[in-house]
């Protein structure tokens, strides 16, 4: 039996951000809280969804100090402004760090206690109700936490998740037009995540005829359109199909889940502060590399996402080695880096990061090859120095 689960309500298209004073009404809204990257606010990209939101009637408090992969305070800064607001209706607009914000401090701010409370490896207490209603706004084609239940918090070393389905919003409203503004750098490393989120969850042991339906149509959507939208940002056809790709993504993995590439991905945003795209980025042919042998056939789709034909390869495993190759140029055609020492990561750190890695079995339970603790470490070694195993 399968079971598949999305937000109450989506809107995709241009020009979707104006309905969010809809949303509102739907909800007899009267006071409402943002929650908005500082950049979004400077840029402009607000002032629309302002506008409809005061329009619906509802008076409106904007709360713009999100930062990139928030720590524990900055989440409870949320959870204190959504309390003293006493707000009825919470908006997140901006990258996953906004949105994961604006979800988690929705539910935490009607509990007890702090963020810190309500984690998945170290938490002490439960969530009992749903919050308040939410709708989030993604200014970038990447995250997909738009759709998913999950807000990822940053530690010393690592990072956590407060995961839950009252986390689950009400409105994800997805507006291409919103994207256009991304620099490249963030539109290429929001856009490997998407496709790494696709990848994973297509790979992952609890895929399921819907999942699969969502994540392929994902990964030929951003396979095709990343390149250009990287290096031709005005391009609306491809902004389009990044935003869609990334929505589809994002119901792809919030029911079939990510997996290895995530569970390394999370201790090298936490020790080095690797924006999380960029994490993905950095380790998934390396992770996809060691993985290869269990899923051949998988693999072999994966890499007809990225321009590989029939017939370019003798066998199912040539086709799968060969994706790893295309998952290679893929990142190096977008400018982002191919190995760990880009980010200061040096041999002395691999026991640390590797011990860390291992500990996010929430993740790792869902490999289609399962990773011990040398594997992981391994795994980091050849992303430090840039080597994929010799059989790939």
């Amino acid at each position: 039996m399968h079971t598949f689960r999305t937000p109450g309500t989506i809107w995709f298209g241009e020009g979707a951000a104006k309905r969010v004073g809809e949303a509102l009404q739907q909800k007899q809204a009267k006071r409402a809280a943002v929650i908005a990257d500082g950049g979004i606010v400077r840029a402009g990209l607000l002032e629309g969804i302002l506008e409809s939101m005061r329009s619906a009637g509802a008076d409106v408090e904007v709360w713009d100090r999100v930062v990139p992969e928030p720590p524990l305070a900055v989440g409870d800064e949320a959870v204190t402004f959504i309390r003293e607001t006493a707000a009825d209706f919470v908006v997140g607009v901006g990258g996953g760090s906004a949105m994961d914000l604006a979800k988690a401090a929705a539910v935490v701010a009607g509990h007890e206690g702090s963020v810190a409370d309500y984690l998945n490896l170290t938490g002490t207490r439960k969530l009992r109700g749903r919050g308040i209603p939410t709708a989030l706004l993604p200014t970038t084609a990447g995250t997909g936490s738009e759709v998913t239940d999950i807000a990822v918090f940053s530690l010393d070393t690592t990072k956590d998740v407060i995961t839950h389905p009252y986390l689950l919003a009400d409105y994800a409203i997805v507006d291409p037009q919103l994207t256009h503004s991304a620099p490249s750098r963030v539109t290429a490393a929001s856009g490997v995540d998407a496709f790494t989120h696709a990848a994973e969850a297509y790979l992952s042991v609890y895929a399921s005829p819907f999942t699969d339906l969502y994540a392929t149509r994902a990964m030929d959507l951003i396979g095709s359109s990343l390149r250009r939208a990287v290096w031709h940002g005005s391009d609306t056809e491809a902004r389009n199909h990044m935003a869609l790709g990334s929505l589809m993504a994002g119901l792809a993995f919030y029911n079939a889940g990510v997996a290895g590439v995530h569970a390394l991905a999370y201790p090298l945003g936490g020790l080095f502060k690797v924006p999380h795209g960029e994490a993905n980025a950095v380790l998934l042919p390396y992770v996809f590399a060691f993985i290869m042998p269990s899923c051949l056939e998988r693999m072999a789709r994966v890499g007809s996402a990225l321009g590989l034909r029939t017939g370019q390869a003798n066998s199912v495993r040539e086709e799968a080695r060969l994706t790893i190759r295309a998952i290679r140029d893929l990142i190096a055609d977008v400018g982002l880096p191919a190995g760990l020492s880009a980010y200061g990561v040096k041999d002395s750190d691999l026991d640390r990061l590797a011990a860390d890695a291992a500990k996010q079995t929430r993740l790792l339970d869902r490999s289609p090859r399962k990773l011990s603790l040398d594997d992981i470490r391994h795994i980091y070694e050849n992303a430090l120095y840039e080597q994929v195993d010799p059989s790939v």
